[in-house]
């Protein structure tokens, strides 16, 4: 089982990846951003910028894109894609402004939150339209699935999860790929190169990718740890990530 388009956008959104913000009026500008559990996205806008001076429309909705680049853990993971957010931004002040970045914090805890009113303002973007650019091309993803999707817990974990992989058990990768999985026609010893809440996904030489699923997915850190020590025989090692 895969990630559905609808999580990976998502996952993709919530903030712990850097994204920019493009509308009619500027050109693209880097921002920070945090996407609630309701799938409200919550952008921070520093004043006095090119977004914020094409964004400063008071009681005026702006048409605004939100665009978030996947950055893969390893050298040769291969990208989740690109996400297109596209929808209408309109500034909050007051009490609302206040309480929103208390949540954006809790998803996304950015120093510049406390320069808020002090340089910088939040945007509330209402998402009219997801997008998921792939190297298969670009997809439109349903705005309801989005909403009502969650993002994989796992991604938060992966790159620290995947280099202790790398550095400590490549032994028992090897041996597990060996009974598991067809060997490449190269001699490159195979890689766990992502991890998500349904599966691993193995490099294999070649540019060839193997996966093998969790099931049921898996809920939590302890829990994704357990299963792979299991499934690739780390029970007992020094390192077990």
């Amino acid at each position: 089982m895969h990630p559905s388009p609808a999580e990976i956008t998502r996952t993709l959104a919530t903030g712990r990846l850097g994204g920019y913000v493009r509308t009619p009026r500027n050109a693209p500008a880097r921002l920070r951003h945090a996407t609630l559990r309701d799938g409200t996205t919550l952008m921070l806008v520093r004043d006095g910028g090119a977004a914020a001076e094409s964004l400063a429309r008071p009681g005026d909705d702006v048409a605004a894109v939100l665009c978030v680049d996947d950055v893969p853990p390893l050298t040769g993971s291969p990208s989740l894609g690109r996400l297109w957010l596209s929808g209408w931004a309109c500034p909050l002040e007051g009490e609302e402004a206040r309480a929103a970045a208390v949540e954006f914090a809790e998803v996304n805890p950015a120093g510049d939150l406390l320069s808020l009113g002090e340089g910088y303002t939040l945007h509330r973007l209402d998402v009219a339209e997801v997008r998921l650019e792939r190297s298969a091309g670009l997809a439109e993803v349903d705005v309801d699935a989005y909403l009502a999707a969650e993002p994989d817990p796992v991604a938060a974990w992966e790159a620290e999860l995947l280099a202790d992989l790398a550095d400590h058990h490549a032994e028992q990768i090897g041996a597990f790929a060996g009974k598991r999985l067809a060997a490449g026609p190269d001699d490159r010893p195979p890689r766990v190169v992502r991890l998500d809440r349904y599966g691993m996904a193995f490099a294999m030489g070649d540019g060839r990718y193997a996966r093998v699923g969790f099931a049921p997915p898996v809920s939590c850190r302890a829990d994704l740890v357990g299963r792979m020590r299991g499934m690739l025989g780390m029970d007992g090692c020094r390192h077990a990530a």
